[in-house]
Order: C-alpha cells, then sequence, then structure tokens
C-alpha cells in the first residue's frame, strides 16, 4: 500500500487574510502554482422530454497544478456533468473553459479529442475496456492511436508498474474488479497527462480492492505530479484528498482545503 502521509484535518477556507503583527516580519510565500482547470460561470443546460434541465448553474473554479481535489454532493448535484466538461466529452452551454492552457470553447471535436489523449486520462466507475483485446493491448490502444512506435514497450511498463506484469495477456473477462481497474488506471496514465479525471473509481469494487486501487491512483498521481480531480460519494475518500468541493443543485456550495502540516 502505497503511504500518502497522515491525513489532514479539513478546515474551511478563511475568507479574509489575516492581518500582519505590528513589527513582524511579512511571511514570504512561495508563489501559487499555475492553474492548469480555469472554469469561469460555466452553464449546462440539456433537453428533456419535459423542456430544458439546467445541469450547472454557474461553476467558476481554479484548481492549480498538482493538485488532488474531490467533488462530492448528493445525485443530480451536477459533479459527473462537471468531469464530463472537464474532459471535453460534454459542451458547456456557456461559459469560459481552460485546461492545461487550451480554450475549450475554441475546439472542435477533433482538437479536443488530441488534447485528451495528450492532456487528460480519464477512469470512470465502469472499466470501459475492449473485451476482445488483452490487458496489453487495451493499454497499447490510445498509444497505437498516438502514433507511438514503443506503444506496447510502454504498456508493457505500466502494466508492471501496477502490479499487472503477470496478466499481460489475459482478456477483461479473465481478470477480476479491481485488475480491470489497475488496467484501466495504466490505459489512463498511459500518455503521462498532467490531469487524471476519476468518476467513482472503486464504485464496482469491494472494500478491500477499492483501498488497493485508491492507494495505486493516489500514489500514480504524486509520482506523476499530476492534478487529480475525483468524483465520489465516499467522504472518507474525500478527505484524504487536498481540497473538496461539494456540489449542490448545479453549483459548487462550499469547498474545503486540508489544513496545513
Amino acid at each position: 500500500m502505497l503511504d500518502r502521509g497522515e491525513a489532514r484535518p479539513d478546515t474551511e477556507i478563511p475568507i479574509s487574510a489575516p492581518d500582519l503583527c505590528r513589527g513582524a516580519a511579512p511571511t514570504v510565500h512561495a508563489p501559487a502554482a499555475k492553474p492548469i482547470i480555469t472554469l469561469r460561470d460555466v452553464r449546462l443546460t440539456l433537453d428533456s422530454r419535459a423542456g430544458p434541465v439546467d445541469i450547472l448553474r454557474g461553476v467558476s473554479l481554479d484548481v492549480p497544478a498538482g493538485q488532488s481535489v474531490a467533488v462530492v454532493g448528493p445525485s443530480g448535484s451536477g459533479k459527473t456533468s462537471l468531469l464530463m466538461v472537464l474532459a471535453g466529452l460534454e459542451r458547456a452551454t456557456s461559459g469560459q473553459i481552460r485546461v492545461a492552457g487550451h480554450d475549450f470553447g475554441a475546439l472542435g471535436e477533433d482538437a479536443l479529442t488530441r488534447v485528451r489523449g495528450a492532456e487528460i486520462g480519464i477512469v470512470f466507475q465502469s472499466f470501459h475496456l475492449v473485451p476482445t483485446m488483452t490487458a496489453l493491448e487495451n493499454v497499447a490502444l490510445p498509444l497505437e492511436f498516438a502514433g507511438d512506435r514503443s506503444a506496447f514497450e510502454t504498456a508493457r511498463g505500466l502494466l508492471d508498474e501496477v502490479g499487472l506484469g503477470p496478466r499481460l495477456d489475459h482478456y477483461p473477462a479473465q481478470l477480476s474488479g479491481g485488475e480491470q481497474q489497475r488496467v484501466a488506471l495504466a490505459r489512463a496514465l498511459s500518455a503521462r497527462p498532467k490531469l487524471i479525471l476519476a468518476d467513482e473509481p472503486t464504485g464496482n469494487l469491494d472494500g478491500k480492492t477499492g483501498r488497493a486501487v485508491v492507494d495505486l491512483l493516489f500514489g500514480l498521481q504524486r509520482k506523476r505530479h499530476a492534478t487529480l480531480v475525483l468524483v465520489t460519494h465516499d467522504e472518507r475518500l474525500a478527505a484524504e484528498c487536498q481540497r473538496t468541493i461539494r456540489m449542490s443543485d448545479g453549483v459548487i456550495a462550499s469547498e474545503t482545503v486540508a489544513a496545513a502540516a
């Protein structure tokens, strides 16, 4: 199990900075990491038989590079829709979306696909593996699409990294749920993305297996210095992230950050 250090208590983000004590030298802080995600008044409205439904109702958000962020909230609060917008898999109705330096509003579908392939790794609750391909072929597939001549060598190394070296030639049906999710994780990280988006990655796993996948996910995120946005219903899992965003009715209702060590 990979160690992420002791859990830190959550505290509400302060509204204003404290006054400096008279006569005390000001504290010099390191500059904040540049945001890898910037959202400004993002709205998403979808059509239904009953008429238009407002899914996201004005979401603004900055996420600095390297941060781990949990997105929590009840079903229907907009968590997964927010993740889909961040992945470029759902077009926002209005607002500004910048991810990894790209203005999603200015990109066509082909360009968004290229950004996802190079900059974003996505892990879903359902594993979405190709059933007729081996674990090795599943991980190598996006690399081959990207023209990587060493696709299979890279895929083999990734599967070794997630502990599946002996299972390279097994098909998804021959793998347990935890093993399938590790294949999906290796595939998501194959292009060494700057941003990892995970939607309930342990939702289809038992507690022990889910714990192992979570440890692997956080460990790889730290090792790669990637940004992680994790949608989850598990409050204990959310508490392991550096920041928690709580969604309600299509808006960000509150945020908490881990207290400084």
